[in-house]
Formats: C-alpha cells, sequence, structure tokens
C-alpha cells in the first residue's frame, strides 16, 4: 500500500520536477522474474528507475539506513533489504533469489555504489538472473537532477545471458561485462542525442 502511494508521489513530483520522461516501457515484462539494472550516480536513482514501472521493484540498500528512525521504516515498506557494508550477506542473496523465483522485479546497480560510477560491475546482477532465470533490462537515467531541468530513463530490450548458463566465474565477469556494455551504451547513446 505505502509502496503504490509513494510511487504515484514521486511521480508527480519527478513529473513537476525534472520533467521526468520514460521511454521504452514496452521492453519490461508484465510479469515473471525481472532485474532492473542502471547506471548510477544518486540516491535517487532507485525510485527514477522504479517510478515508471506498473511492476513494483524491490531494492537493497545499506543497512544504516534502516537504523534511522522513520526513514528506516518507510524504505523497509516500499520494498527496500538490509545488505551490510563491505558486500552482499548470504542472507540477503538467498532473499533476492527466493523474490525472483516468486516471480518478482528487482534494481540493482551493478556499479555498485555511486562512488565507482563507470567503474568495474559487480557480479551479483548477473549471479542473480542465472540462477533465478529472471530477465536483465538495461536501464539508462539521463540528466543531472537539478530541478526543472529535463530528465529521462530509457529503458533497453533484454540481455541475452544465455550463452553464460553455466555460471562459472569466468562466465559471470563476461556477463557482467555484457550488462554494463549494454548500459553504458545506452547512457552514451542518449547522453548524445539529449545534447542535440
Amino acid at each position: 500500500m505505502l509502496y503504490r502511494f509513494a510511487r504515484s508521489l514521486l511521480r508527480l513530483l519527478f513529473l513537476l520536477l525534472f520533467r521526468l520522461e520514460a521511454h521504452g516501457l514496452e521492453n519490461i515484462p508484465l510479469d515473471g522474474p525481472l532485474i532492473i539494472c542502471g547506471n548510477h550516480r544518486s540516491n535517487f536513482d532507485p525510485p527514477m528507475l522504479g517510478t515508471p514501472l506498473k511492476r513494483e521493484l524491490f531494492f537493497m540498500a545499506k543497512a544504516e539506513l534502516f537504523d534511522i528512525p522513520i526513514f528506516g521504516w518507510i524504505i523497509k515498506n516500499v520494498h527496500a533489504f538490509p545488505v551490510k557494508r563491505g558486500g552482499v550477506s548470504k542472507d540477503s542473496i538467498r532473499l533476492s533469489i527466493q523474490l525472483l523465483k516468486d516471480g518478482h522485479a528487482m534494481c540493482i546497480f551493478p556499479e555498485g555504489s555511486r562512488k565507482n560510477a563507470g567503474g568495474v560491475g559487480k557480479k551479483g546482477a548477473a549471479s542473480l538472473a542465472l540462477k533465478s532465470d529472471a530477465v536483465i533490462i538495461p536501464a539508462a537515467i539521463i540528466g543531472n537532477y537539478k530541478p526543472f531541468r529535463r530528465m529521462a530513463v530509457h529503458y533497453g530490450k533484454p540481455v541475452d545471458l544465455s550463452e553464460f548458463a553455466q555460471g562459472t566465474s569466468e562466465q559471470l565477469e563476461a556477463a557482467t561485462d555484457k550488462i554494463m556494455s549494454e548500459i553504458r551504451a545506452m547512457v552514451a547513446l542518449h547522453q548524445t542525442i539529449s545534447k542535440n
């Protein structure tokens, strides 16, 4: 209930404040396990990727955030769950796999953190997708979160990871590189278009 209310409120806020446009919504499966993988530049990125969608997304968030009064309760009730600093715990991995196997959708930033923007991607998204048969949708957030400056979210076509089905360490690295390449290509393309 809170998720739907927050989504409606943020849709309106982002529309008014950032003139948000969403493109490629037809690429989002309406059911089944799904992972949205996007570029990561701001704390606003998770709701920016989630609010245009009909589907509800689950998110990983730093464990410390859940200790903040009121805010911790809010993020818990909008489908965030804690991840310990310095890595993803086994409990978080198990919960993620179960959510996906139950047909839910998740939002994951392969860069891991805003400080690693443009850096080497982490293997979590690829690993979860291969273990749960989830569809991976790359996404590009374009814009700088400046009030009244236009922003856009672009959702790409599914990334085919079937060639990495065995899930060896080398294959996970290659699958992660493929996901990151798709995201970076989308960001580069749409940044260029937005400037013209």
